[in-house]
């Protein structure tokens, strides 16, 4: 097969003075940061089907994207192509990873057992192309909103026979993720949840996605699957009302249906401006909630009300993620995930080159802002003494659990009044991170 990107050669580090548009001027995979290399920091990973599947047509226009490698036709051979094209992307741009649904990179077939076996025919040439070039599965997913028969959902169907076809569908997903090393598997809800509650039963649809959950969870430990399961939320689009609506929502199920030790979550940063939360505060809480897992690296545009899965280029967003990302004491099987397209109007192959590079270079960026913050430890510490009144007395009873509503009656009526405030200084805090940026 002739080379799908000629002409374009190892991407390599230049640094920040260079004018080289193929070439990074902040990513340096061995350079060290924060006691590892930027590319054990960052694992970044290539989307399968926005990269490689995706011809960027819109609601008002057909696809534009030039991309010579696929002939176009919906073949277990032009599959395979794919893959050897997709690979040699992964290798050039520097890579480590890779994710995919089960549908990018396999033809869809008349029946489960024709669609199971075009999977197996793309899986061996996938596991062929890891083994020579080093790149390895983030982790897969299974596509469980494009086909008709998901048009109410999938583990939420009003249909008993879609909730079948879509476990079958995911336990394949599942065994193709592990035979090719995959470090996790998502699960993305696309159409898990309502357009009107005139024709929905809540409690039976949230119940019986539970129930699907608890099946995923039986069927890894059945084929040994070790990796991690991660739920990604979303609020809307194409549902009015998502049941993976964001963080908060997604770990409040988790916890009501018995499932919080087998998840964590895959943070998108346009689903969380989806449903009016800034991207740091979906990441933030996750962390908090010990539930961070992997992150889906772009951003949205705040004038469009849709998930337009724009390459991340905001220095902001990237220094918060990797300022809880560094907190969190780093990723362990997640990474940041290019959940991102090339525009409508970049449509020649040289496009997802300089795609790629911009959202690298900023998370490189946000790392090393991020590690400069942690090491000058001036915001931090401002935090720490914000809540210093909890360290000692009154505060460190309230947080150990021993204080009662009459201790705490007890305590104010012989001091009278509370301590008064001290002021917040997020003007000065805006001002620092400023300097750091």
């Amino acid at each position: 097969m002739a080379e799908a990107f000629p002409g374009i050669g190892k991407i390599q580090y230049e640094g920040p003075k260079s004018k080289n548009q193929l070439a990074f001027k902040h990513y340096n995979p061995e350079q060290k940061v924060a006691g590892k290399t930027m590319a054990e920091h960052l694992r970044f990973s290539v989307a399968y089907w926005h990269s490689f599947r995706n011809g960027c047509a819109d609601p008002f226009g057909g696809p534009t994207r030039r991309m010579p490698w696929d002939d176009g036709s919906d073949t277990v051979k032009n599959a395979q192509n794919r893959v050897k094209a997709a690979f040699e992307f992964f290798e050039k741009l520097g890579a480590g990873f890779y994710c995919f649904h089960d549908r990018d990179v396999a033809p869809e077939g008349a029946t489960l057992a024709e669609s199971n076996k075009n999977l197996d025919e793309v899986v061996k040439v996938m596991s062929d192309e890891q083994a020579r070039s080093g790149v390895k599965l983030l982790w897969g997913t299974a596509c469980l909103f494009a086909n008709p028969r998901y048009m109410h959902g999938a583990a939420t169907s009003c249909n008993a026979d879609a909730f079948a076809y879509a476990g079958a569908q995911v336990a394949k997903a599942l065994e193709a993720t592990k035979a090719l090393g995959g470090e996790g598997y998502v699960f993305w809800g696309g159409r898990e949840g309502y357009k009107s509650l005139l024709n929905t039963d809540l409690r039976r649809e949230l119940a019986n996605m539970a129930r699907f959950l608890h099946m995923a969870v039986d069927y890894k430990r059945h084929i040994g699957f070790k990796g991690q399961f991660y739920i990604e939320p979303k609020p809307k689009e194409p549902t009015k009302h998502q049941y993976d609506f964001d963080v908060g929502n997604v770990h409040g199920f988790l916890r009501a249906n018995g499932l919080i030790e087998h998840f964590k979550v895959n943070v998108e940063a346009n689903h969380a401006t989806l449903a009016g939360h800034s991207f740091h505060h979906e990441v933030a809480l996750a962390a908090a909630l010990d539930i961070l897992g992997s992150i889906d690296a772009n951003r949205g545009d705040l004038l469009l009300g849709w998930d337009t899965d724009q390459f991340p280029t905001d220095l902001y967003d990237t220094t918060f993620a990797m300022l809880e990302i560094l907190g969190m004491g780093g990723f362990t099987t997640g990474g940041l995930n290019f959940d991102a397209h090339v525009a409508r109007e970049s449509f020649e192959p040289v496009d997802l080159f300089y795609a790629h590079i911009g959202g690298m270079d900023a998370f490189a960026r946000g790392l090393k802002i991020a590690a400069q913050i942690k090491k000058d430890g001036a915001m931090e510490r401002f935090i720490k003494e914000r809540y210093a009144s909890y360290d000692t007395g009154i505060g460190a009873r309230i947080e150990s659990g021993t204080a009662t509503f009459q201790d705490l009656s007890a305590y104010m009526l012989e001091k009278g009044e509370a301590a008064p405030n001290a002021s917040g200084r997020v003007e000065m805090l805006e001002n620092m991170l400023n300097e750091y940026i």
